[in-house]
This record gives C-alpha cells, sequence and structure tokens, in this order.
C-alpha cells in the first residue's frame, strides 16, 4: 500500500466507536458483504460518498447526531468522501473492507479545512502498515479471516480445508474422511468431519448426500475465507460443527491477468512408513508381517492456473474468470487383502466466472458460475510383497467422477439509507460416477482371501482379476437449489434483518448393487469352530457342519439398493442488532429451521417442520471505549438437517449374508464343496422390503441439535500485538442414528395389545430419549407405540465439548506477521454425533452405535475428534522487499485409542455385530481405555522471491511440508477379535491413516 494514501488511524471515543456500531447491520453469518460506518460534524448538506474500484458510488445521509451507515457493501478497497452540497470537502482512500468485518471512518471537527481525519479498520487481521493492533468491537462471534494476500504467502495446501486448519479449535478428522474430490475433512470443536458448511459467494455448496465436503474455488481466486468456529448469527445454520466460506475474486476497472505453475516432484516426496499386522498373523500371511508396503507409493503433481479480470463497460459491467487443473500421477500399493499396486491419473479442474453488473448506484446484479470435479482413471497390477514388484497387469481400474457445477445470481437493492433489500438464487448439479471400463460381471469379487484354509491354496491365497465391489448407476447425480431473501433496516439504535433460507435437493438415479453375478464370496475363519458364528442370526457353528472343524467357512454377500431421494429444508429469521449504550452491543436473533425428506414416491419418510426455535444472543463490550480491550459472548443453539445417504433404506434395500463351509477352492478363488450352514441374514433386517415411510423413523423424531455457549477476550499489548482467550462449551441436545433393536418394540406392543408386523427393519430414532412409534397392526392400522429410554435400554446420548482458546498476534507492519495460539480442550461422551470414526464411518447406516443396547455399553469416554492439546503458529517476514520467508507450525496431541471386541466377559455376539462391542478380551473397555494415539507434529516452510527488475510481479517460489517427515498414526484398527470371541485379529493395533509424509512444492507465479 502506498504510504502517502494510508488512512491513519486513531483512537476514537465512546460515542464515535460504539455508538456507530449499529453500521454493522447485523452478526454477518456466511455473507459476502460489510459495511463503512462512521461520525462526522454536523453541517447542513452534508452527506457521505462511497465508491470502489468496480464504478460503485453510493452516496448516504447523516442522522442528527452526525452517524452515517452504507451497509451491504462488497468486499474490497474504497474511497469515502464527505460531501457537502455536492462538493467533496476531505476523502479518504484505500479503506479495505473484509467480510462480516465493518469499517469505521470517521471525519474530524477540521474537516472542512481539509484536516487529517482518521479512520480504523475493524477487523480480526490487518494489512495496514501503520495500523494499531485492530480489534473488532462490533462482532460477537468467533471467526478467522484470511486474505488473498496473506493465502499467497503462507505455505499452505491449496484447499480450502487447509485454509481452515489455521483457525483454533479446527483438527483433521480422526477417521481420515476426505470429501467427494479427496480432500481432508476436519472437525471443528470436537464434532464430526461432516457436520461443517460449505459456502461460495454466499451459495451453500456443502455436498447433500452426506455432507462429505463442498465444492470450492480455485485457489488463486479466493479473495477472502472466512472461517466460522462457533458464534453465528440467526441468518445462518445447519452446521453443528464450523463453517467454510469463500469469497470469490470481481473485475475492477483495472485489468488484472496471471497465472501460476506449481509443481511437487516425485523425487522430493518422502517415504511413506510400510505397515505391519500388530498382532500376530491371519492364517494365510502373504509376506509374513508385512501388511502395505506404503513406502513404494510415489506421485508427482502439477498445477497450472489463469485468471483475467477487467471492465467490460467501465464503471458499469465488469468479469473476473480462473480457471485451474491439478494432474496427479502415480501408485499406491495396497494391503495384501487386496495384493494389488493402483497406478492412477487423477485431474482435479476448477474454474470460476463472476460479472458484477452495477445497474444503478443503488441496484447490483452479481453473476456466479463455478466448478470443482476430480476425475480418476488408472491401472491395477498384481503386486508381489516378498519381491515389493508389480508381477502382472490385473485390470483396469474404476473411471469415476465426482464434483459438479453451480450458478448463483444475487441483486442488492438500496432502496433507501435504511432499508435494503438482498435476494440470491443458485443451483448446483453434482454427481458420483464410477465405472470401469474393462469391468467383466462373469467374475465374482473375493474378499478375505488371506483366510482361507491353507490346505486347500498350498499357503498361498487364490484370488482372480475383479476389483469391482460394488456398481452405480452412471447417472447418479445430485441437484440443489438454494434460495436467500432477506430485508434489513435501520431503526434508531436498531438493525433489524428478517428472511429466509430455503435449500432443497433432489438425488436421482441411485442405484447400487453387488458386482460380479450379484454375489461377493467372503472367506472367514474362527478359533472356536464348535461355537455358533452369529447365534442371535440362527448361524451356528461351523464344526457343526463337514469340512467346517478346522474353523474355515465362507459366506455369500449380496447388496443392493436404489431409486431417487429429495430433502426439503426450509428457514425464516429475524434479528436485530441492538446498540444498548455507548459501550454494549447486543445481538439479539431467533431462526426456524424445518426439515423434511422423502422417498422415491416424495413421501416423507423423516419431517421435523414443526417450529425448531433457534435463539441467538450474543453481546460485546468495549470495556474502555477505545477499542483496546473487548469482552464478547454468545449463546445459541443450531440445527442440523439430515443429509440424502441415511435416507437410503427409504426405498428398500437388501444386505444379507448366506454362511457356508467348503472343501475347496476353485482357480477363481470362489469356493466349492459347499454345505450350507444358514439361510441369508441381515443384522439389520435388510431383505429388500420396502418399508412404509410411516414405519421407518420414530414419529417423535426431533432433529440433531447443539447448545453452544462462548464467553472470550480480546486486548492490545502496546502498539504491536493483540492476545486474547475464549471458553467455549458446547452440548449436543439430541442425535439422530439408526436403531435396529425391533424385538423390544414388537414386545413393547405386544405388551400394549397390538401384533406389530413390521419385524425386520430399523428405524431412526433420538437415541436417550423416549421415542414414539407408528406400529402397523396386521389389519393395517397404525397406532402410537412409546418407549422410553429404559425401555430401549439406552443411556442417555452424550457428547459435550468444553475448550480453551488463547492467542497472541502480531499484525502485519511492513515487516513480519505472526500468529501463534494454544487450544486447550475435551470432546466426551457417548456419540460422536454424525459420524464414528473409530470405525471410520461418516454416518446414517454405516454408523454402529446405537443400533442395539450392548453397542453403547461402556460407550462414555473421549471420543475419536478429542485433541486435549494443539499450538498453531504461522505467519511470514518480509527479509528485503523481494525475499519472504514463512512458516506453519501445528503440533495436536492425538485422540484416543479404541478396542472393540466381542461382548461381556464370555465374548458373546448377541447382535451380530462381531468384534463391535466396547469389550476387549472379556474386560470393559471405553474409548481411551487402551491409551491415546502419538503427537502430531509437522512443520511447513516456505521462501518466496520477488525480483525488482520484474516489478515485484514475478514470484518463484519453494515450499517445504512437514519438514521433519512425520508418521504420526491417525487411526488404528479397533477390532480385537477375529470371527470369534475366541479369535485374534491380526490387524488389531495397526495403523489405517497416516500422516502425509514430507513433500516440496515449486511455484513460478506472475501477477499483471
Amino acid at each position: 500500500m502506498n504510504s502517502s494514501r494510508s488512512i491513519a488511524l486513531r483512537q476514537t471515543s465512546l460515542a464515535t466507536t460504539l455508538g456507530l456500531l449499529l453500521a454493522s447491520t447485523a452478526a454477518y453469518g456466511q455473507s459476502t458483504t460489510s459495511s463503512i460506518f462512521g461520525h462526522v460534524p454536523v453541517q447542513a448538506g452534508e452527506s457521505v460518498t462511497v465508491s470502489n474500484g468496480s464504478g460503485l458510488t453510493r452516496t448516504v445521509g447523516i442522522d442528527s447526531q452526525g452517524r452515517y451507515n452504507a451497509n451491504q457493501l462488497p468486499i474490497g478497497t474504497y474511497t469515502v468522501s464527505l460531501m457537502r452540497d455536492g462538493q467533496v470537502i476531505q476523502q479518504r482512500a484505500d479503506v479495505l473492507l473484509k467480510v462480516g468485518v465493518g469499517a469505521e471512518v470517521s471525519f474530524s471537527e477540521g474537516a472542512a479545512a481539509g484536516s487529517a481525519a482518521n479512520a480504523k479498520q475493524l477487523s480480526g487481521v490487518s494489512v495496514t502498515a501503520n495500523a494499531l493492533p485492530p480489534i473488532d468491537v462490533s462482532s460477537v462471534d468467533s471467526r478467522t479471516v484470511l486474505t488473498a494476500d496473506q493465502l499467497a504467502k503462507l505455505p499452505l495446501g491449496h484447499t480450502a480445508e487447509a485454509v481452515a486448519l489455521l483457525a483454533p479449535a479446527t483438527n483433521i478428522g480422526a477417521g481420515g474422511a476426505k470429501s467427494t474430490t479427496g480432500e481432508s475433512l476436519i472437525s471443528f470443536g470436537g464434532s464430526s468431519a461432516t457436520e461443517n458448511a460449505y459456502y461460495l459467494n454466499g451459495f451453500n455448496t456443502t455436498d447433500p448426500n452426506i455432507s462429505e465436503g463442498g465444492i470450492t474455488l480455485p485457489y488463486g481466486s479466493i479473495d477472502q475465507e472466512e472461517v466460522y468456529t462457533g458464534g453465528y448469527s440467526a441468518q445462518y445454520g445447519r452446521s453443528d460443527g464450523g463453517v467454510l466460506n469463500m469469497i470469490g475474486k470481481s473485475g475492477t476497472n483495472e485489468w488484472h491477468f496471471g497465472g501460476q505453475f506449481l509443481y511437487e516432484p516425485s523425487s522430493m516426496v518422502g517415504s511413506q512408513d510400510n505397515v505391519y499386522y500388530a498382532n500376530g498373523l491371519p492364517p494365510s500371511p502373504v509376506a509374513g508381517r508385512l501388511y502395505q508396503p506404503s513406502s513404494r507409493n510415489d506421485y508427482w503433481s502439477s498445477v497450472y492456473d489463469l485468471y483475467v479480470g477487467g471492465p467490460i463497460i467501465k464503471d458499469k459491467l465488469f468479469f473476473f474468470a480462473s480457471a485451474e487443473m491439478t494432474n496427479t500421477q502415480g501408485n499406491t500399493v495396497n494391503s495384501v487383502e487386496s495384493g494389488t499396486d493402483s497406478h492412477y491419473k487423477n485431474k482435479l479442474p476448477k474454474w470460476y466466472a463472476k460479472v458484477n453488473w452495477n445497474i444503478t448506484d443503488n441496484n447490483l446484479l452479481e453473476l456466479t458460475g463455478a466448478s470443482e470435479k476430480s476425475e480418476d482413471t488408472g491401472t491395477v497390477y498384481n503386486y508381489d510383497y516378498n519381491t515389493l514388484n508389480d508381477s502382472s497387469f490385473k485390470s483396469y481400474a474404476n473411471n469415476t467422477k465426482h464434483g459438479g457445477d453451480l450458478w448463483l445470481a444475487k441483486f442488492t437493492s438500496y432502496i433507501t439509507d435504511k432499508l435494503t433489500l438482498t435476494a440470491m438464487y443458485g443451483s448446483m448439479k453434482t454427481r458420483s460416477y464410477s465405472e470401469n471400463p474393462a469391468y467383466d460381471p462373469g467374475e465374482t469379487y473375493i474378499g478375505g482371501y488371506t483366510y482361507q484354509n491353507p490346505a486347500l491354496n498350498g499357503g498361498n491365497p487364490i484370488t482372480n482379476n475383479q476389483t469391482v465391489t460394488e456398481i452405480t448407476n452412471p447417472g447418479q447425480n445430485f441437484v440443489t437449489t438454494n434460495l436467500r431473501v432477506a430485508l434489513t433496516y435501520s431503526l434508531g439504535d436498531h438493525t433489524i434483518t428478517a428472511g429466509i433460507d430455503n435449500l432443497r435437493t433432489a438425488a436421482r438415479d441411485q442405484d447400487e448393487l453387488t458386482s460380479g453375478p450379484g454375489y461377493q464370496w467372503i472367506y472367514g475363519y474362527t478359533a472356536t469352530p464348535n461355537a455358533p458364528l452369529f447365534p442371535n442370526l440362527g448361524v451356528g457353528a461351523p464344526a457343526s457342519y463337514p469340512n467346517g472343524a478346522s474353523g474355515y467357512y465362507a459366506y455369500k454377500y449380496i447388496f443392493n439398493q436404489g431409486g431417487n431421494l429429495f430433502s426439503t429444508e426450509n428457514a425464516e429469521y429475524i434479528e436485530d442488532q441492538w446498540q444498548v449504550n455507548d459501550r454494549l452491543l447486543l445481538s439479539i436473533g431467533l431462526r426456524d429451521d424445518g426439515f423434511t425428506n422423502s422417498n422415491a414416491s416424495a413421501l416423507a419418510y423423516m419431517r421435523q417442520t414443526k417450529p425448531q426455535w433457534a435463539p441467538r444472543l450474543g453481546f460485546s463490550w468495549d470495556v474502555f471505549g477505545d477499542s483496546s480491550f473487548k469482552v464478547f459472548g454468545n449463546a445459541g443453539r443450531y440445527y442440523l438437517g439430515s443429509p440424502i445417504a441415511p435416507g437410503d433404506p427409504a426405498n428398500g434395500y437388501v444386505a444379507t449374508s448366506q454362511f457356508y463351509t467348503y472343501s475347496g477352492i476353485a482357480p477363481d478363488g470362489t469356493p466349492t464343496g459347499l454345505t450350507q450352514m444358514s439361510a441369508p441374514v441381515s443384522a439389520n433386517g435388510a431383505y429388500g422390503q420396502t418399508p412404509d415411510p410411516r414405519t421407518m423413523t420414530a414419529t417423535s423424531l426431533k432433529a440433531m441439535d447443539q447448545d453452544e455457549f462462548m464467553l472470550g477476550f480480546q486486548k492490545t499489548a502496546g502498539p504491536n500485538w493483540v492476545y486474547g482467550a475464549k471458553i467455549t462449551r458446547r452440548i449436543l441436545r439430541h442425535v439422530i442414528d439408526d436403531w435396529c433393536d425391533v424385538g423390544a418394540l414388537v414386545n413393547k406392543a405386544a405388551s400394549e395389545g397390538i401384533t406389530d408386523v413390521n419385524t425386520d427393519t430399523c428405524y431412526y430414532v433420538n437415541p436417550g430419549v423416549a421415542n414414539t412409534f407408528a406400529v402397523q397392526d396386521p389389519g393395517g392400522a397404525f397406532h402410537s407405540v412409546t418407549m422410553s429410554s429404559a425401555d430401549m435400554h439406552f443411556p442417555h446420548a452424550v457428547r459435550r465439548y468444553y475448550g480453551l482458546e488463547t492467542f497472541l498476534e502480531h499484525p502485519f507492519d511492513g515487516k513480519w506477521y505472526g500468529r501463534i495460539s494454544y487450544t486447550f480442550s475435551r470432546s466426551y461422551g457417548n456419540s460422536e454425533g454424525q459420524g464414528q470414526s473409530d470405525i471410520r464411518a461418516t454416518g446414517g447406516t454405516q454408523n454402529e452405535d446405537w443400533d442395539f443396547p450392548e453397542l453403547m455399553v461402556y460407550a462414555n469416554g473421549p471420543q475419536g475428534n478429542d485433541h486435549t492439546n494443539v499450538i498453531k503458529a504461522y505467519g511470514y517476514y518480509a527479509i528485503t522487499p523481494e525475499w519472504m520467508v514463512s512458516a506453519n507450525l501445528n503440533l495436536t496431541s492425538g485422540g484416543p485409542k479404541y478396542c472393540l471386541g466381542y461382548y461381556g466377559p464370555g465374548m458373546t455376539d448377541p447382535d451380530g455385530y462381531g468384534s463391535n462391542y466396547h469389550w476387549c478380551n472379556g474386560l470393559p473397555s471405553p474409548p481411551g481405555a487402551t491409551g491415546r494415539l502419538p503427537w502430531m507434529k509437522e512443520l511447513d516452510l516456505g521462501i518466496h522471491y520477488r525480483p525488482a527488475f520484474a516489478d515485484h510481479r514475478l514470484s518463484l517460489s519453494v515450499d517445504v511440508f512437514n519438514v521433519f517427515n512425520g508418521q504420526a498414526p491417525l487411526n488404528l484398527a479397533p477390532d480385537y477379535n477375529g470371527n470369534s470371541g475366541g479369535t485374534s485379529n491380526p490387524l488389531y493395533g495397526t495403523p489405517l491413516v497416516l500422516q502425509q509424509p514430507r513433500y516440496v512444492r515449486l511455484g513460478v507465479t506472475y501477477d499483471y
């Protein structure tokens, strides 16, 4: 910034600072705008005009107390002019607006003489070299805002999630979950990694299927990224975790273009540690203890990025467009259970385009288009785990396509100085495509072949070339629309906003079925062949059948489901920003969320449309009245609707296993000489019946909701430092999960004289509280039957989080910027929320918690995303005008370990779930009882060179990630037993998710 045009900052008086905060119009939530407000001497004929580099000019009046407010302004850099009788009396340039952060620009008594006035940028991060450390006394929430300038300087992975990890109380999801396009998902405040919301220019881009991420921008097109860790306003909801809000760049009156090339060479990728069996060996080990030779993995990656922006019609019509292509190529040697080496090519094309039209000074139109897609192709080779080399070609890998496109339009009308209308509508279409170019429907997929009887395979597992486990409809897609309309009105010391926020999704062609002839063969082994395998399902002891005395068996697995699904999420809200007095600002809001999920016949199977009131209350107290010491707090309730995927059973599905003993193994790996041990059985009663929508969920079902409480402070320490602390408490009030103990409901109905005909089903319930069910009798009539938590033999559902966050920050002063934070927190209870990271489940029917009461015995303890201590530090230092170094440090203590075994001291299996009870070798085993994972330690370093001979427009960079090549395990195999209580599982304690190894990124950037 040119220092001659910088805005001098001053400490304003009480009346000027907080008396003007009503101009910040609202707690902005996931907004795309901000405001400029201030105080001027009261004289006749005065007004204030604001203008930016995109031709926007807006003139607002001044009230009787000398206050003015220009709200709902697009982010960017503005010039603010004090006018009198149409003449410019004083002017302030280079006023930077950040999303959701009001900027105060006040003019002094000497304005008429053109004396130097003062302006203060109220934001969490300053980029003005001579600015005092800023504290935003107009906000009552918890957020981190990073600008494009900061993103370009810091050594970060080029994803929205990598940026979000800079915020306190955020961590990599414990289960290793990925977004639909491959980015690692993150946990906010102990929540599941699928409880977050993603926004792009105000549109909700969250994955509608199972909330695995959302469409994001090309990295170089991010103008600002806002990361909410709590406390957002009544205007927004649908998140019990956090929010990633991305604002894309816009064109201006000046032409800009440029490009970037990034390269991650394979020669500079650190070696991943090999993975070994941690608990003995399987019956037919392939290469001794070696489970996965990850050290043989390799890859390289490149990124091409181009952008251009400028005026179509000066001061009137502008555009910005960018395109980014990431190419990644490499190989991943899979585990010995797979026996393969996958050679892959991944393309991640992104594009972004935006048109801004200043129809008039009071009416603005924004059009946005964006796309993010992931496309995978490859080949699969048989792998020799003894020589550590590919042995022969096996098949082609599936061609997969994920992600999609969106468009949106936003209209803003400044009807008067006090009344503003905003309206936004958009549509997003995503797809989930997976198809093998050489798929052979005649071959059967073979699973668990390391558990084949070694007397029948000569000690070498036998399999075939089938790599496809399930096939899906290639037309599978999701269409989401989002409508938002809001009116904002300033009335004295109140700024009132009311509006609607509607989100609708149609999921079509959701068909999925087992590959090959319609079934898989999966091998198993038990060390106790005289004990029934699954007695509750009617699966007896292998020794009771021919060829079963040795404990070896196989089962035929069949799965299929399909049909369209629909969801509707409507919300209405009202909010008041009330300046109670010169020092106290209150934010008072109320939101009503309604959710409806429907099956292929458009019949609702889950409905929560009665008023679900979500109050929000926040305050900000400027203790000294000069913005040097702020105390703030927030309390609110947040509702989260159910995504699409948990509704798959609404159209009926099959998931059955039929058990056999065998006397031989065919050359294609299938068992021969079969003796049937059981009919097809399903622990969840999934035999293909289409349920009546009324019998799929409890009729009393309440939406997942969480209460959150925050209290914190921020304070300046001299002219160059800001420090602060915040305590957060989160209490999950209701959780939704599937419950399959239908026999308990049948018995309760029978005690009331009702015969329940739906005996093979699971219900979605609120665990730990009373639930009311619609029970159908043989005559077709429905009856209400209520089961208390005691009837269901469940404890109260608990997820509670508390955290203490502290930070110290040095805003950029033209030389260096730095921030360090420490978070002490606990996330504990018997429910992680929407997911279940101990078994790497992301929600819905994948979860096993709450299916049966025995699964919840000893389930209470630290949850998967519990990280007691987290230290983060990042910053950059300008050695010279040409050279800059940067760093990013993350030290995170490990989460809890799990040991899941058979039930009780007798190691039985009352529910047919195998080694998934909170018992370990016959002893109680709550989460964390067997210890905790090691710390994850990562240091990233960067160096940038912008030579003066290229007018600092050319940049050469080197970034090194995970400098010390840390290899911390993030998730371990939790199952202590194999296929019986007396059989050990060699995988128990084996790392399933590891920290990414060291890699180096080389970059060339040019900006004109």
